[in-house]
This record gives structure tokens, sequence and C-alpha cells, in this order.
């Protein structure tokens, strides 16, 4: 297993709590009866956590990994695609030189008009009666 499949399954599992716990004190706060009173309490507590330096700094740092994680991201995507594409367009030349082996189908003794496209089918013609 890589190394970034664990941190990327570490922070699934931190993003679900923390989603979880939100939406737990979401509920409370909205299903509560306690009064204003208790409404005031846990705004302040929010609010101590909110401004605590922990918090900030792990928030931060969460920022900080994430430009950097998407920066990565970008770099070996641009790097990829071209090679993608060339593997791709190398798979459907040699399909089609497959394909022309079939005895009664040669790709190149047929109009242009007449080759499959990727998907297997056909193109329509103009008049579909032909």
């Amino acid at each position: 297993m890589f190394a970034h499949d664990v941190h990327a399954r570490k922070g699934c599992q931190m993003r679900f709590k923390a989603t979880f716990l939100a939406g737990l004190a979401v509920g409370f706060v909205v299903g509560t009866r306690a009064g204003r009173e208790r409404y005031e309490q846990m705004k302040k507590l929010a609010q101590k956590v909110v401004d605590s330096p922990v918090v900030r700094n792990a928030t931060r740092a969460a920022g900080e990994k994430a430009t950097e994680l998407t920066k990565v991201a970008k770099d070996k995507a641009a790097t990829r695609v071209p090679r993608l594409t060339e593997t791709a367009k190398n798979s459907a030349s040699k399909m089609r030189g497959q394909l022309d082996r079939i005895p009664g189908r040669h790709a190149a003794s047929q109009p242009e008009s007449e080759h499959a496209t990727v998907n297997g089918t056909r193109p329509l013609t103009e008049n579909p009666a032909d």
C-alpha cells in the first residue's frame, strides 16, 4: 500500500469524524429545548474552540497540505495525460490492425465514411434509405 493512500484514508476518516461531530452539534443545537442559556453556553464553547491556537494551527496546516497535494496531483496529471493519450492511440491502431486481418473486413479498402467509429457504430448517412 502506498504512503499517500494511507494518508488519504486517514484524512477521509478524520473528515468523516469531523462531519459527524459537526452534524451532532448542529442537531443538538436545533433540537435542544434547554433554552437560550444553554445555547449561549454552547456558543461560547464553540468560539473558544475556534479561537484556540491548536485549532488555528491545525486548520492552517491542513490548508497548506491540501494546497501541496493539489499541486502534486496537477503535476502528475500533466505528465500522465500525454502518455495516456499515446497509449490509447497505439491501442486503437493495434485493434484496427487486428480487425483488418479478419476475412472480408479491410478498413484500408473501405471509404473513410464506412470506417467504424471508436464505439463500433458507423456514422449515419444523410439518406438513411441507402
